[in-house]
């Protein structure tokens, strides 16, 4: 039913939003090992359907530049950027799957989808920084990392609508390749660290939730419903990230948070009641 189409891709915003919290208690870790342990998980819960995986190289090539490109991207920009900046024009991705509908042939772009997608980032720039941020005159290289991920994301996301028909269960494939690309990363850029027995755990419910179920919701709710929709249901996940953090004692909520919800909740009302 028609009402349930924007389900899978609450459901991965909601994994999503728990990332935050959960890496908390992997900050020691380097980011590729985070990364190539967390997919390599995710990437399981598809093995019973493995014949599955075995798609054209197409497909796969996309699944895994958004996967693992998009991870690459982000933790580059993060160690060549300010990391609330850089995380600022990560979430971008939202906004350009918005406006970059019409030209993966995905329907028209109206003023409400706009709108949604203008009031949803605001309140995303608002709850990240908390309503101080100052991006440098002098621009770090970093910024484009940045930049260049949220594109990727978003174009994943898009590309996903217009690839030929293949099975949700093939999204493990990508998972698994992002994986040992991303173990390749850690081996070859990062110190070698030996998690403990917290930080595995805390591994474990990244693969099955954010770096696993979350994307093979995606895939599902990507190619059921209206991109332009879930792009501005899609700043709820910061949102839902501070409210997480707050309610596990991890972070607070403060006047600047209240209003960053507000705007969201807007941006995602406007846009979850746009017509297609």
């Amino acid at each position: 039913m028609k009402k349930f189409t924007l389900l899978p891709a609450l459901l991965a915003i909601l994994l999503w939003s728990s990332l935050a919290a959960l890496g908390a208690f992997t900050q020691r870790l380097p980011p590729f090992l985070v990364t190539a342990v967390a997919l390599a998980i995710g990437s399981l819960l598809a093995i019973h359907r493995i014949r599955e995986w075995r798609v054209a190289p197409g497909i796969l090539l996309t699944g895994v530049a958004g996967i693992f490109g998009y991870h690459c991207l982000l933790f580059t920009a993060f160690r060549t950027a300010p990391a609330l900046e850089a995380n600022l024009l990560n979430y971008l991705w939202p906004l350009l799957i918005v406006v970059l509908s019409p030209l993966f042939g995905l329907g028209k772009l109206t003023a409400r989808h706009i709108m949604a997608a203008a009031v949803g980032f605001c309140g995303a720039v608002l709850i990240v920084s908390k309503g101080k941020f100052d991006f440098a005159g002098n621009l770090p290289i970093g910024y484009l990392f940045a930049l260049a991920a949220a594109v990727t994301w978003a174009c994943y996301s898009l590309a996903t609508r217009k690839l030929p028909p293949f099975p949700n269960a093939a999204v493990g494939g990508f998972c698994l390749l992002s994986a040992i690309l991303a173990a390749l990363c850690h081996y070859l850029f990062e110190p070698a660290i030996t998690p403990t027995g917290q930080e595995w755990l805390a591994l474990l419910a990244m693969g099955i939730g954010p770096l696993g179920a979350s994307f093979f919701l995606w895939d599902k709710a990507m190619k059921q419903g209206d991109p332009k929709q879930i792009g501005a249901l899609s700043y709820l996940t910061p949102l839902l990230s501070t409210l997480i953090l707050a309610l596990t004692g991890l972070g607070q909520l403060n006047l600047i948070s209240w209003i960053a919800g507000g705007l969201i909740l807007t941006g995602a009302a406007i846009g979850a009641l746009g017509r297609r």
